[in-house]
C-alpha cells in the first residue's frame, strides 16, 4: 500500500514506521531538524514492544512529490490542521482515503471540509509515544490499538484493506459500525488525563486516585457525556465507569501528549481538547462548569507559550 503520513511525531512516526517495517511504501512528511535527521540516518523507533529503524527512510518537507496515495495517515497536532490540509490536497487522488488518528472529536469534519467527506475515515488511537530526539520515537505505553470506521456506519472495502494493511505489525486494529461513540468515548479519557495530567505535572498514577481530585474528573467526564449526548451520540450507559476503569488500568507512569506538551512550554491543543467542551457546550445549552474551569486555568500557560 502507498502511504503518506502527515505529522510523522510520536503517532505518526510510529504507525508510519511500523507499516514501512512490513514493506508497504511509506513517505514522511516532516521539517526541520526531525526531517534532516530521518534523511540521513533513518526514522528510529524505541520501544517497549522492540527497537527498530527505518533506513533509507522516504522523507520530505514537500508533500506535493508523492502522488495518488492509496492512504494518508494524518496525525499532525490540531492546531496545525487547517494548514496541513491545505497542504496535501493536490495529493488527494479519486481513490484516496485520508484517516484521521487526531485526538478530539472533530478532525474528521474539519480535514473532510476541505478535500470532501468522501475521502474520510474517522479514527482513535490509543498510544504514548512521541518525539524524543530529532528522528527518534519513543513509544512508551503497553497499548498501541487503532479503531476506525466509515462516518455512516458501513465496514467497506477500504477499512478491510487499511485493517489489512496493519497485519504483523502486533498493533491491535479494529473496524466499528460507530465511530463517533468511539471517538467520544476515548475523549472522555483523554481530555481527563490532559487537563489533570497538564494542572498537577504528575504523572497518571499519582493524581487518579487522590479522592478530592478524583471527584472532578468524574464531573469532567459527566459533562462529556452529557454533551455527546446532545449531538445524538450513542453512548453507552456506563461511559463514564469505562473510562475510569481504563484510566485506572493505564500505566502509573504515563503522561498525556498534552501534558508534556505544557512541561516543555511548548503551544498544546487545549482547543481541541477542553475548548471544544466549552465551546459545543454553549452551543447546546449544555452546562459545562468543570470544563471552563480547567480551561481557564490552562488558558496562560497556552497563551504564553504561543508568545500572546
Amino acid at each position: 500500500m502507498k502511504i503518506m503520513i502527515v505529522g510523522t511525531g510520536g503517532i505518526g512516526g510510529y504507525y508510519g514506521a511500523s507499516l514501512a517495517k512490513r514493506g508497504h511504501d511509506v513517505t514522511f512528511i516532516a521539517r526541520g531538524a526531525h526531517l534532516q535527521a530521518i534523511q540521513k540516518n533513518g526514522l528510529q523507533i524505541k520501544s517497549v514492544a522492540g527497537d527498530f529503524t527505518i533506513f533509507p527512510a522516504k522523507a520530505t518537507d514537500t508533500p506535493v512529490q508523492i502522488k495518488d496515495p492509496d492512504l494518508i495517515l494524518f496525525c499532525t497536532k490540531t492546531y496545525d490542521t487547517d494548514e496541513a490540509v491545505e497542504k496535501i490536497k493536490p495529493n488527494i487522488g479519486k481513490a484516496t482515503s485520508v484517516l484521521s488518528l487526531q485526538n478530539g472529536i472533530d478532525a474528521a469534519e474539519r480535514i473532510g471540509s476541505v478535500i470532501g467527506m468522501e475521502h474520510m475515515i474517522a479514527g482513535a488511537t490509543w498510544i504514548s509515544s512521541a518525539v524524543e530526539a530529532p528522528g527518534v520515537i519513543r513509544q512508551v505505553s503497553d497499548f498501541r490499538r487503532i479503531v476506525f470506521g466509515e462516518l455512516d456506519g458501513r465496514i467497506t472495502q477500504r477499512l478491510q484493506a487499511i485493517d489489512g494493511a496493519f497485519k504483523g505489525t502486533g498493533i491491535i486494529v479494529e473496524l466499528s459500525k460507530d465511530i463517533l461513540k468511539i471517538l467520544w468515548t476515548k475523549f472522555m479519557f483523554i481530555s481527563a488525563a490532559s487537563s489533570f495530567g497538564s494542572l498537577t505535572r504528575l504523572p497518571i498514577g499519582e493524581y487518579r486516585s487522590v479522592p478530592e481530585t478524583r471527584a472532578i474528573i468524574i464531573r469532567l467526564m459527566h459533562e462529556i457525556e452529557a454533551l455527546a449526548r446532545g449531538y445524538s451520540v450513542n453512548l453507552e450507559a456506563d461511559a463514564v465507569e469505562m473510562s475510569l476503569a481504563f484510566m485506572d488500568q493505564t500505566a502509573p507512569h504515563i503522561k498525556a501528549s498534552m501534558q508534556l506538551d505544557v512541561e516543555s512550554g511548548h503551544r498544546t491543543e487545549i482547543d481541541s481538547i477542553i475548548g471544544v467542551i466549552v465551546r459545543k457546550g454553549r452551543e447546546r445549552g449544555i452546562p459545562t462548569p468543570a470544563a471552563d474551569m480547567i480551561f481557564a486555568l490552562l488558558l496562560p500557560l497556552e497563551l504564553k507559550a504561543r508568545g500572546k
